[in-house]
């Protein structure tokens, strides 16, 4: 199988890189740049544990190929933090308990990211609708909500 050159713009860095023509964003993220923290959990789309931003916009990692986005911008759960600081989301998950195995956490708020965004003061239904495509297996979603809610009302994006 022949390796294709792409180059991506990873959480703000250019990132060259030279990949299978089948290889997922997922595995490029993970095996090839060693950003763990994008989790690799059905492979198939159902789970959401993959969910990055490609372009803003949430994506399912295992679902697409790294050479469709050749020049294409990618924010992981690693490119949040700006300087070791979290955003108000990621402060309100922590503050609220809204994390327990953490395994989801990296695709809920990759997607609640993308939500506050575009809808800086979304309801419960619109949060609920945003995050249909994140399973959680520990937590429930309360928790979840109550913590993208509170971060809207402080006025904190992603």
């Amino acid at each position: 199988m022949a390796n294709h050159a792409i180059t991506l713009v990873v959480n703000g860095q250019k990132e060259a890189l030279l990949v299978p023509s089948n290889m997922t964003l997922l595995h490029a993220l993970r095996d090839v740049l060693g950003l763990t923290g994008t989790k690799n959990g059905c492979e198939a789309g159902e789970c959401g544990a993959c969910t990055v931003l490609v372009d803003g916009e949430p994506v399912n990692s295992c679902l697409v190929l790294a050479v469709e986005l050749n020049g294409r911008e990618i924010t992981t759960i690693e490119g949040l933090a700006e300087h070791g600081k979290l955003t108000p989301l990621q402060e309100k998950f922590a503050e609220l308990n809204a994390v327990q195995c953490g395994y989801c956490t990296p695709g809920v708020l990759m997607a609640a990211t993308a939500l506050l965004n575009r809808n800086p003061q979304p309801t419960e239904k619109d949060i609920q609708e945003a995050l249909v495509g994140n399973l959680c297996r520990c937590t429930g979603y309360q928790r979840i909500i109550d913590a993208v809610m509170a971060a809207s009302r402080q006025g904190g994006e992603g």
